[in-house]
């Protein structure tokens, strides 16, 4: 490929952007780092709030989060707030439950209402961003999400991570979770970025990160022999054994309910293979998968994410890939489409 492409991480805290030039090296092209659609759309709902006004959401499906929270609160003060349909799965799969917050469906904003755009892309904005620098606008586009799937009859945690658990078991490929073409009908909040940008390339920001972690050089001599990959993200960590390029076992947590105890404990019992899905479930987290084939082992760690430091006393390899920790999960998306 010659064209240039535009990649997205988008986490709960920050959405990390690289503008990939193929003529350049890959050290030399634009980056940002700046908020995520949900702390943006969180700080507009807060204002609001603080003028007194009633708030009319609308647009699409997209992370909840910080925006979560701030409805909740707008709504806490005695103020009200008005929802598509559309954007207010943003909030719940049940939209009984929507209401049920508080939050009013309606298709149209009601009068006197102030108006917010619900989508975890904003092209406007970005389009702004990068002609301000004089750079072309790329047409190409991948984007990561965190998508826990879509059910009216289980919750997210759990969803996800029966999701997790059949991929594990069906042969672990992480690059078949990077969608170039069709999108599972479950994921619907990569399917709402689609409806942003159609052609949009999409994964999971779990599955972008992995495959990160595997594209760093010092990480690379060691897959062969098996390594623990772990993301300590703003809201989720994940770990993953895996050796080649097969995943073998999976565990996921909220970084909030973890201290650095309580993670060493988890990757030793991971190590051994003795980790199991009631634990992590039952300590708030989405739960652990481990494929029958998994043995014993997996010695060599490598850490990426924003809240890595956690793990800092542990003393694992700090992944890094060119030389950038906080574009690990858009290198991990160049990676899994073949792209370096």
């Amino acid at each position: 490929m010659t064209e240039s492409l535009m990649i997205i991480d988008v986490g709960s805290g920050t959405q990390d952007i690289l503008l990939y030039q193929p003529e350049k090296s890959i050290e030399n092209c634009p980056k940002f780092i700046v908020p995520s659609r949900t702390q943006i759309v969180a700080a507009q709902i807060r204002k609001a709030t603080g003028l007194g006004q009633e708030i009319f959401m609308h647009g699409h499906l997209m992370g909840g989060g910080a925006c979560a929270v701030a409805v909740k609160r707008h709504l806490a003060a005695g103020l009200k707030a008005y929802v598509t349909p559309q954007a207010a799965l943003t909030f719940n799969d049940k939209l009984t439950l929507v209401e049920r917050m508080g939050i009013v469906l309606r298709e149209k904003a009601p009068e006197a209402t102030t108006p917010i755009w619900l989508g975890d892309i904003d092209l406007t904005a970005l389009r702004q961003a990068i002609e301000a620098f004089g750079l072309d606008y790329p047409q190409r586009l991948a984007v990561a999400v965190q998508d826990h799937g879509f059910s009216v009859t289980e919750s997210n945690r759990i969803l996800r991570f029966r999701l997790w658990e059949e991929f594990v078991m069906q042969g672990g490929d992480l690059r078949k979770l990077v969608y170039t073409k069709d999108i599972p009908e479950v994921y619907t909040r990569m399917r709402a970025v689609r409806e942003i940008m159609p052609e949009a390339i999409l994964s999971d920001t779990g599955t972008s990160a992995l495959l990160g972690i595997m594209a760093d050089p010092l990480v690379i001599p060691h897959l062969n022999k098996g390594i623990l990959a772990v993301n300590i993200g703003n809201s989720h960590t994940l770990a993953a054994a895996i050796c080649g390029d097969r995943v073998f076992g999976i565990f996921e947590q909220h970084t909030s309910f973890l201290a650095l105890e309580s993670l060493a404990k988890f990757i030793q019992r991971f190590q051994s293979t003795e980790l199991t899905n009631a634990e992590v479930f039952e300590q708030g987290g989405h739960g652990a998968t481990l494929h029958p084939e998994m043995k014993p082992g997996w010695d060599f760690v490598a850490v990426t994410g924003p809240r890595r430091s956690l793990a800092k006393p542990l003393n694992w390899y700090e992944a890094a890939p060119y030389g950038d920790m906080m574009l690990t999960g858009c290198f991990g998306l160049l990676a899994g489409i073949g792209e370096i």
